[in-house]
């Protein structure tokens, strides 16, 4: 349950940030557009994002022409690793096996240059 709150609280402070932080969106604006999602490993918990200069969506599931996906082991581990989610986390839970990045590394850096502006 706290997994499913975080992940629409985050959707929401995304859309938040475009309509409010002239960074955020210059940021958004500069990389042109931006779809991805997290979801454990088992999909039981899975959200995607939909982000361009023209606005932001999020819906439930993992659509399957995403950009990017996090898959977290767990529903904790995920937790744990978007409380901070520095790129040092996502490394060492990478390392781990607890991580899986499905999509290229470049956009997981995007992903966090606009993270930042939050």
């Amino acid at each position: 349950m706290k997994l499913r709150l975080m992940l629409w609280l985050l959707g929401w402070l995304l859309k938040f940030a475009l309509r409010r932080k002239p960074r955020f969106r210059e940021t958004i604006t500069e990389m042109r557009s931006l779809d991805w999602g997290i979801a454990t490993e088992n999909l039981s918990i899975a959200r995607h994002y939909r982000m361009s200069p023209k606005g932001i969506h999020a819906g439930a599931g993992l659509p399957v022409d995403l950009d990017l996906e996090l898959r977290f082991e767990d529903e904790a581990t995920a937790i744990k690793v978007l409380r901070k989610p520095t790129q040092q986390a996502f490394l060492d839970g990478m390392m781990a096996g607890n991580v899986r990045l499905v999509g290229d590394s470049s956009d997981l850096n995007k992903l966090q240059k606009l993270l930042k502006h939050l």
